[in-house]
């Protein structure tokens, strides 16, 4: 009923359920601020509501341009995750006071602090070191293909490197355990992973921090993600932790254990064809999720119950053919909720969200797209 009248396809946020899930993070991070990761939410208003909740602070950005931008609408405490070589970005960053402040590039090679260091001018660049997660197991890496700094000596060899450059100055570490707080609970053999590798993180970790101390001091130390808020919380060293999925809680997120997360984030999309009694074609629907490609990857209908895409059509670019039960009642017109598999990446698609409460859209709010910015 919310969205009678409603041009669509749109996106929608369950607003009540947004709220919710604010709440169940806070918990889970038993009070350590939340960096509030901006490629799983990219909107602007929604990130700043975030900020201004209470446990939430700084941004963990995807983008040295996206950085910037939010610098200069209001952001501050702003971590750019993966490395840039975006030059201009970085020199428009370094020339200017507030953002040469507020923003950290993150880096693990040496030559991302070549860039930086060639890029600075009136202020040196903030670093940040990305310190590999993942747990090796014999030849098998276990875990995400990022970073080169896995251990202390690494670590201890980049930090040296940044201090013999005046245009950088190291201040903060990221570990972000992608085997842990990217993977769901869906088998004992994934729990006893999980348990294994956290053990050897935790060891690891305090390895790391303490060499990159005797030689910086730092200013942040993040880790964590929206699935082991709750595993990292109770490490002293640790400043903030990272989780942006879980706020909107797409279809990759069903299964976790100790969660109260609730699904927020929709996009609706009309029928508008009916070929046959139990069958409707929705307009669009084909917002498939990156990462490998397979079934996990592609939306889910989460309302009307039942309707199925057709194996050899799936959801479509342009028409969503869908049939089961729930088709029999339905009209040109109605619409078909779904849901994404990831969360951010379901903004690139629209110019807007609308937020819904107690049956009626209470806000409209642009994503990055609607603000005409495209981050990649």
């Amino acid at each position: 009923m919310a969205l009678d009248g409603v041009a669509a396809p749109t996106a929608v946020i369950d607003l009540a359920a947004f709220t919710a899930n604010i709440g169940e993070m806070r918990e889970r991070a038993a009070g350590v601020p939340i960096r509030v990761a901006s490629k799983s939410i990219r909107v602007r208003g929604l990130i700043e509501r975030l900020l201004r909740e209470e446990g939430y602070a700084g941004v963990l950005a995807y983008s040295a341009a996206e950085a910037l931008w939010l610098v200069e609408h209001g952001a501050r405490d702003v971590l750019v995750a993966y490395p840039t070589v975006d030059r201009d970005t970085l020199a428009k960053v370094s020339a200017d006071d507030v953002a040469a402040a507020e923003i950290a590039f993150m880096v693990d090679l040496p030559e991302h602090l070549a860039i930086l260091d060639e890029s600075a001018g009136a202020h040196p660049l903030r670093a940040a070191i990305d310190v590999d997660c993942s747990m090796r197991v014999g030849p098998v890496t276990i875990g995400a293909h990022r970073s080169s700094v896995h251990s202390a000596k690494d670590a201890e060899r980049l930090v040296l490197q940044a201090r013999s450059l005046s245009g950088v100055r190291i201040a903060g570490l990221m570990f972000y355990d992608a085997q842990i707080a990217g993977v769901a609970d869906t088998s004992s053999a994934i729990r006893l992973m999980k348990k294994a590798s956290l053990r050897e993180l935790r060891r690891r970790r305090q390895q790391v921090i303490a060499t990159v101390t005797r030689h910086v001091t730092l200013d942040f130390v993040n880790a964590g993600g929206t699935g082991s808020l709750h595993l990292m919380h109770d490490d002293p060293a640790i400043t903030d932790l990272a989780a942006g999925s879980g706020l909107f809680t797409p279809r990759l997120f069903d299964h976790y254990d100790n969660t109260a997360l609730r699904p927020a984030a929709y996009f609706v999309s009309p029928v508008v064809r009916k070929p046959t009694d139990d069958v409707v074609v929705a307009f669009s629907g084909g917002y498939i999720a990156s990462g490998p490609a397979g079934a996990a990857r592609v939306p889910e209908v989460a309302f009307p119950e039942g309707l199925e895409p057709f194996a050899q059509e799936g959801y479509g670019e342009v028409q969503t053919p869908l049939r089961g039960d729930a088709a029999h009642g339905m009209k040109v017109g109605d619409l078909v909720w779904f849901r994404h598999a990831k969360a951010g990446e379901m903004c690139e698609r629209f110019d807007q969200v609308l937020l819904v409460e107690d049956g009626q859209v209470v806000e409209r709010l642009p994503t990055y797209r609607g603000e005409g910015k495209n981050f990649g």
